[in-house]
């Protein structure tokens, strides 16, 4: 039985007095699983509220939403690797599809900012996914190895292959529409490649997720296929008993 990574990405969702209402029911119900692993990414003004959480489960845990690639400075409304781990978050999504097209981050950015998640101790999670134009065009695999590649380029191996890789088509995210089975199995074994290329055999343990559209209903089929080690949920994350079916399944 392989092992799974359960994500929530709360997005700019849940106060913390809605966080910590969630996550009381969510540990009171949740006993731990073997094999699996539970990640909350709360608001960074929730993050406290998590932390307290999980504090003393060692089967779930918690990160940031994004971070700076700078270690602290001059860069208002920003938050540091450092800081965030200061602050009790263990991972970071970078790369995520909204900070690339809703607020134009690059791939040379996501390769700053794991670059700074690996410095201060964070693992990073790095989110690779294609537009509908560029899947249209057929360009889906050159689109994730190339994100990839760029996320890592200031990595040693070693250091890669303890982070963590999450697939999620633009096209599939928050619009209901899912990739199946099939596409998935298509686009993570072109990533496990890689990161076996980049990194010898330590690249079969990454874990690569899949994210877009995950809910209840079509997560059984998602874990089931080979190299999709978990699954990085948005809008269905939100709410308690919605996540404990899924983290269930």
């Amino acid at each position: 039985m392989k092992s799974l990574v359960f994500a929530a990405n709360w997005k700019m969702n849940q106060a913390p007095a809605d966080a910590e209402a969630f996550m009381r029911t969510f540990t009171s119900q949740y006993s731990r699983q073997q094999q699996k692993r539970v990640l909350f990414f709360p608001p960074a003004v929730s993050l406290h509220v998590v932390v307290a959480a999980v504090r003393q489960r060692g089967d779930l845990e918690t990160g940031v939403q994004n971070i700076h690639w700078e270690d602290k400075g001059a860069f208002t409304g920003e938050i540091s690797a450092t800081l965030a781990r200061a602050a009790g978050a263990r991972h970071v999504l970078v790369g995520h599809s909204e900070r690339r097209h809703v607020f134009g981050e690059s791939d040379e950015a996501t390769g700053k900012k794991v670059a700074a998640a690996a410095r201060a101790g964070l693992t990073p999670m790095i989110c690779v996914g294609e537009t509908l134009e560029e899947r249209e065009a057929g360009e889906t695999l050159a689109v994730v190895l190339r994100q990839l590649r760029a996320a890592v380029a200031g990595l040693e191996a070693a250091a890669v292959a303890t982070l963590m890789v999450a697939y999620e088509p633009v096209w599939a995210i928050g619009t209901g529409m899912t990739a199946t089975p099939q596409d998935a199995a298509e686009v993570h074994a072109a990533l496990r490649k890689e990161l076996i290329a980049i990194t010898g055999e330590r690249g079969r343990a990454v874990p690569i997720l899949y994210g877009g559209s995950v809910n209840r209903s079509n997560v059984d089929a998602l874990v089931s296929v080979e190299d999709v080690d978990g699954v990085l949920v948005g809008g269905a994350s939100l709410d308690a008993e919605g996540w404990l079916a899924i983290v269930r399944s």
